[in-house]
């Protein structure tokens, strides 16, 4: 579906923070479904329209669901999480619905197309532990809402309860230690009230919402963490907010507001109650793991078995979920590496996403030990592949992961700042593309009161050696001259695969050509992956350098590291050279030259 410009009409309210014109494009033509007539019987279409409303829904309430994070580590991120794991499922709906309207075949996508569809999205878009828990409640959903699709309309109820129920039950299987007074918790007692009404999908709807209302507002009594901040348990509060976008979707009519104990202008968290609520799963008194760790996994059920019992001695906060070969793993830990090891072994790990909670962000002492500081300054560098967002964590830098083709919204780069939970952020994005996305990042990190540098780095060749002479002891504006001299001296390339035939600056290339790129530029074209790779190599040493960076992506060839190295030795002396493996980072290889 094409996009569009916005329609202040329809749109209630600001474009939220990090939404993209073609999921919200899609939503307005859900608004304007929505005004005609309520979705009665939960179809593809009603699937289409209760991802549209939750998605608007949340964006309202992101702000409010993130000021009242505290559990299980109050990093003030789950609206923001929960938000950016709808787009996800939203743009997968939307998704098919242009597929069957792309090929004209005059029909609607099934149910459950719509509602894996749904469901697949949020699983591959899933950020932090709340996002990861939604998703699991949308596959618990859709296992039974596809298996049980006949197009007999009066059974929507019965099979919408069913699904209520599933969800819960999965969602809290998918937890290694379930704890009451969460979202796990909202979704039984939606679950259970569901399970007593009879009727359509209406009925059952509102009695689900009714039902995880109620129970959002004694999630205080739950846990020690919600009562001493006087806060209701967030991600709860979010799936209230997508309950209340179902109800609206099957009624037609507005869900009912939440009850006084729920509402976040009760429920806003000081600072000082946030930064002493209990770190999540952490035994009173201790401090929590150091990183979050999230990735995609390809394996096999009896592998995940053996992953989850090793990630769960490893730390806490631990979730998986999906099934039928792909996984989405979440873990809190202190050894980051550890925990991506495991993955490995376990089957294939990627979208890798590590974030440093920061010294006094997410875990700190008892209640009776003061609040720690923010840190003074940290680093935010966005990276195109697993094995660099590894490097660059280790070397104390928030990372954001930008996969081939999913550029990452300034939403989540805004989300990565706060997280960094420092007063001075240093912003790498690391591609030409980014750096209105960075600023427009860097602006909401400033009126958070966040002293924000953005680099303009280009590649992350450049990220890496910015980072290399990043010292957090110095004056900031010094440490940011430092790092951007570093950036600006290393020219960058990279070796990639056409993927189709086009014109360059060096001639027209075919689907297939070896591609070697100089700062941004097609410079070479050839048929052989190390030979491009050396004549890249030999063009941009020609005008001098004291350090060559190669990052070999997956698909490189197993020897084009000692090949370089031999070349860069031989004809060019007092040149050094490290290589790095950069994972699944879109090319086979990136050079850099300072």
């Amino acid at each position: 579906m094409a996009a569009q410009g916005p329609c202040p009409r329809l749109r209630p309210g600001p474009l939220p923070v990090g939404a993209t014109p073609g999921v919200y494009a899609a939503c307005h033509v859900q608004q304007l479904r929505e005004a005609q007539v309520p979705q009665r019987f939960f179809d593809a279409p009603a699937v289409r329209v209760w991802c549209g409303r939750a998605l608007s829904a949340l964006g309202r309430a992101r702000e409010e669901i993130d000021a009242i994070n505290v559990y299980p580590v109050a990093d003030g991120d789950t609206g923001t999480n929960l938000y950016l794991t709808l787009e996800s499922a939203a743009a997968a709906v939307e998704a098919v619905f242009s597929g069957h309207e792309a090929g004209r075949t005059g029909t609607a996508p099934s149910l459950a197309e719509a509602i894996r569809a749904m469901a697949h999205g949020a699983l591959i878009g899933a950020r932090g532990n709340s996002g990861t828990i939604l998703a699991q409640l949308l596959r618990g959903m859709a296992q039974v809402l596809a298996a049980e699709e006949r197009g007999e309309r009066d059974t929507g109820g019965p099979g919408l309860r069913r699904a209520l129920r599933h969800a819960a039950d999965s969602a809290r299987q998918a937890v290694a230690h379930p704890v009451e007074g969460t979202v796990l918790t909202v979704a039984s007692a939606a679950a259970d009230a569901a399970g007593r009404v009879e009727g359509g999908c209406d009925a059952v709807a509102r009695a689900a919402y009714e039902g995880a209302r109620t129970a959002l507002a004694a999630t205080p009594g739950q846990l020690p963490a919600l009562e001493r901040a006087g806060v209701v348990d967030a991600g709860g509060h979010g799936l209230v907010t997508v309950l209340g976008a179902l109800v609206e979707t099957l009624t037609g009519e507005t869900a009912p507001a939440l009850p006084a104990e729920a509402e976040v202008e009760h429920a806003r968290v000081p600072e000082e109650a946030a930064e002493s609520a209990d770190a999540g799963e952490c035994p009173p008194g201790e401090g929590g793991p150091a990183f979050e760790v999230i990735y995609l996994l390809e394996a096999g059920e009896p592998a995940v078995a053996r992953l989850r019992r090793r990630l769960d001695a490893l730390g806490d906060s631990l979730v998986v979920v999906g099934g039928d070969g792909l996984w989405n793993v979440h873990v809190h830990v202190d050894d980051a590496g550890a925990a991506v090891e495991a993955g490995v072994e376990a089957g294939r790990p990627y979208r890798i996403r590590i974030t440093h909670f920061g010294q006094g962000d997410a875990h700190t002492g008892g209640a009776g030990r003061p609040p720690r500081e923010r840190v003074q300054r940290a680093v935010v560098a966005v990276v195109p592949g697993e094995g660099l967002a590894g490097l660059c964590a280790e070397a104390g830098a928030t990372t954001v992961l930008a996969r081939p083709g999913e550029p990452p919204a300034s939403a989540e780069l805004a989300e990565a700042v706060r997280r960094a939970h420092a007063r001075e952020v240093v912003l790498l994005p690391n591609d030409a593309e980014l750096r209105q996305t960075a600023a427009a990042a860097a602006d909401q990190a400033r009126q958070a009161g966040v002293r924000v540098a953005l680099i303009p780095t280009r590649s992350a060749v450049q990220g890496i050696a910015a980072l290399a002479v990043h010292e957090p002891g110095r004056r900031f504006d010094e440490d940011v001259v430092a790092m951007t001299s570093a950036a600006g001296a290393t020219r960058y390339a990279e070796v990639t695969v056409a993927e189709r035939q086009s014109w360059t600056t060096a001639g027209i290339c075919q689907a297939g050509d070896v591609l070697g790129l100089v700062d941004g530029d097609v410079a070479v074209i050839g048929s052989d992956v190390a030979a491009t790779a050396r004549a890249v190599l030999d063009r941009m040493l020609a005008a001098g350098g004291e350090l060559v960076t190669l990052v070999l992506g997956d698909d490189a060839p197993e020897d084009i590291a000692d090949r370089l190295r031999t070349r860069v030795r031989e004809a060019y002396l007092a040149v050094d050279t490290v290589v790095y493996r950069g994972g699944r980072q879109g090319s086979l290889l990136l050079i850099g030259v300072e």
